[in-house]
Parts: structure tokens; C-alpha cells; sequence
């Protein structure tokens, strides 16, 4: 590992432990992910209790809450005090219109969230973050382990020099690249923007790398060889770097709660021909900065 390399992990590693009050919070692994417990999601939490969570969600960037029986209208209630929830967009024929039921059958064409990505990168406002609640497991109860990279410490980790190449880049993201393989819904137009390659969390103001493979298409600014080589080699960080991601063991009745803004995830389709059911809430979130 280089230098600065080693310096960036430091700087996440080293960092003082917070003192929680309210709830308890264990870390997945040093870098990324933690699980909170103390906390009965079924009820309205209090001022102080939703003042430490944001604290650890902010930290931790993907949190996690077991045994949580909740009710569609707790999920909601809990999404709310993060922002105004985000419509499903194609919108459902049926049911809530802010809640995507989440269901890959053996028969379905199209796998919820296999392979690396971040959510709605192509939207010229990505959501804030997503809460994911798995009400059922596969048959054989286990399985569909999801993987979430620290996307803040993936640009910590780059060289000085490439930092400075992507300084003042931008990336086009296509919503089209997520249907690849698949019909798009007749009427539904996917949506397409570009962002900073090196974005500021709007909270912390600390510098991410902002590109997926699912949306991103090309970097404008560079010759076509030069912009696939470059993302090509951006895509490549989080699957060859371990050490970025944690990983989210599912069972019935676990809610996760990640921010979509410094986060990328990846649900493992490791359960055919069975299927695993949940729902997931999005939030809105703003424009990105570089």
C-alpha cells in the first residue's frame, strides 16, 4: 500500500470514538457500516435519539437495525425525519407511490441491484439515502448479502496526480445504461445529467468519487479512449479493494439505511430460483457540488 494510501485509511481509523446516549452503535468494519441497537423503530423516536442517529449516519454512512417489525407507515414515518420521500419513478401500478416493493423472482429480467452502482445517478438530484427493509428471506434463509462501498475513501486513496486529472471533470450519467438487457417501461423516458467526477457531501463537505459503472457514461471533456480508459479504471477501485466495503447479512425484519451521496452497493443475486421480499423507501436529496 502507498503512502498516502496508508495516510488516507489513518485519518478514518484513528478517529475518536463518539459517546452514543440514546442508542448503541457497532461498527460493521473500521471504514464503513454500523449496527445500531436501542432503538424500537415502531415508535416515534425523540429529538435526542434522531440527533445521535444523524450523527452516526453521517460517521458510519450505511446503518444497520435488526428485529425491526415495523409497519410500512413506521418506515415512512422514520424516512421522513431525513427529508421528503422520493417517488418511485417509473411509478407503481399498484400500492404506495413512495415505497418500491422489492421482489426478484426466478422468472424477473431485470435483478434489484446486482452489480456496483449508487441509486438514480442519471436524476439531476440524486436521492439522500434509501431505507431498505427486508420483511422475507429466500427459502433456505439465507443469502442476497449486500455489499456497500465508502466512496469518500475511494477518492482518499487515489494519488496526488490523478486527484488533480479529475479536479474540474464531469461524467455523464444516462438512466438508459441501467436497462441494458431489458425493456424500458413504455412511456418512461430515463432521465440523464452530469455531475462533477469529485463531488462535496452537502453535509460534511468531504470529497467523493461520484461514477458507476450502472449510469455513467462518459466523461465529456476527455477523447473517447481517454474518457473510457479513465472510468474503466475508476470502476475497477471498489471491486478490487476490499477494504472499502462492508458487508450486510440479511435477515427478516432488518431495515438499512444508506447514504446515496458517498455510498455504492451491490446486492448479491446469489438465491436463484428463490425469492427475497422487502421494501424500500428513497429520500430526496439535492444538487451535487464540486
Amino acid at each position: 500500500m502507498e503512502q498516502y494510501e496508508l495516510d488516507a485509511v489513518r485519518r478514518i481509523t484513528t478517529r475518536p470514538a463518539r459517546d452514543y446516549r440514546t442508542l448503541a452503535v457497532r461498527g460493521l468494519t473500521p471504514v464503513i457500516g454500523a449496527e445500531v441497537t436501542g432503538l424500537d423503530l415502531t415508535r416515534e423516536l425523540t429529538g435526542d435519539e434522531l440527533t445521535e442517529l444523524r450523527t452516526a449516519f453521517l460517521d458510519h454512512h450505511v446503518l444497520v437495525f435488526r428485529d425491526q417489525d415495523i409497519a410500512p407507515e413506521d418506515h415512512k414515518r422514520l424516512a421522513a425525519h431525513f427529508g421528503e420521500l422520493r417517488p418511485v419513478n417509473p411509478p407503481p401500478e399498484h400500492g404506495d407511490p413512495c415505497i418500491l416493493e422489492v421482489a426478484t423472482s426466478a422468472e424477473a429480467a431485470n435483478v434489484f441491484g446486482n452489480g456496483w452502482h449508487a441509486d438514480g445517478t442519471a436524476d439531476a438530484e440524486p436521492s439522500l439515502g434509501s431505507m431498505l427493509h427486508i420483511t422475507r428471506m429466500p427459502e433456505p434463509g439465507t443469502g442476497g448479502d449486500t455489499l456497500f462501498a465508502n466512496m469518500h475513501l475511494a477518492y482518499d486513496m487515489l494519488s496526488p496526480p490523478m486527484k488533480e486529472l479529475l479536479s474540474g471533470l464531469t461524467a455523464v450519467h444516462d438512466g438508459a445504461l441501467a436497462f441494458r438487457g431489458t425493456t424500458i417501461p413504455p412511456g418512461y423516458e430515463p432521465p440523464s445529467s452530469e455531475h462533477p467526477l469529485v463531488v462535496r457531501h452537502p453535509e460534511t463537505d468531504r470529497p467523493l468519487l461520484y461514477v458507476n459503472p450502472a449510469y455513467t457514461s462518459h466523461i465529456p471533456q476527455l477523447s473517447a479512449d481517454e474518457s473510457r480508459a479513465v472510468l474503466d479504471l475508476l470502476f475497477t477501485l471498489v471491486p478490487n479493494r476490499p477494504m472499502l466495503a462492508c458487508r450486510v447479512r440479511w435477515e427478516p425484519n432488518t431495515l438499512v439505511f444508506w447514504d446515496n451521496r458517498c455510498v455504492q452497493h451491490h446486492a448479491t443475486y446469489d438465491y436463484y430460483p428463490f425469492t427475497r421480499y422487502g421494501r424500500r423507501i428513497a429520500i430526496n436529496g439535492g444538487p451535487l457540488k464540486g
